[in-house]
């Protein structure tokens, strides 16, 4: 793959996880949500909180950046780089929410990064 082409799947994945994190602050600030009617209650912070419209607003945003990265690499090569996203996600996780990343949890994404490697590797772009 083209240094390029991976700059842009790449961008597209931070995007993505940049989005996650935003949609947990807005829903750590509402807290636990129970069933629909818990739903219905917290719409309204949701709906307002900056988080959440900064999230939905990446996610946005990273769907244009996909489709640029889907016309250069094939899709094989780039669905599997969303990927990365899992790893950015834990040690962001970790660092803004505190959340305890396991051992088993260290492993499996060293085992995700090994097979983002492998798939990054294996093929040429469109």
């Amino acid at each position: 793959m083209k240094l390029a082409d991976l700059a842009i799947v790449l961008f597209g994945v931070l995007l993505n996880a940049v989005a996650q994190l935003l949609l947990k602050s807005g829903a750590g600030a509402v807290g636990p949500i129970a069933g629909w009617d818990g739903l219905r209650t917290a719409a309204p912070a949701l709906a307002l909180h900056p988080g959440v419209l900064l999230g939905l607003l990446c996610y946005a945003v990273s769907v244009v950046v996909w489709i640029v990265a889907l016309s250069r690499v094939d899709v094989s090569i780039a669905y599997p780089m969303l990927s990365v996203g899992y790893v950015v996600n834990a040690l962001l996780a970790m660092w803004l929410f505190h959340e305890d990343v396991s051992l088993q949890r260290w492993l499996g994404i060293g085992v995700i990064l090994i097979g983002v490697t492998l798939v990054a590797r294996s093929g040429s772009s469109t």
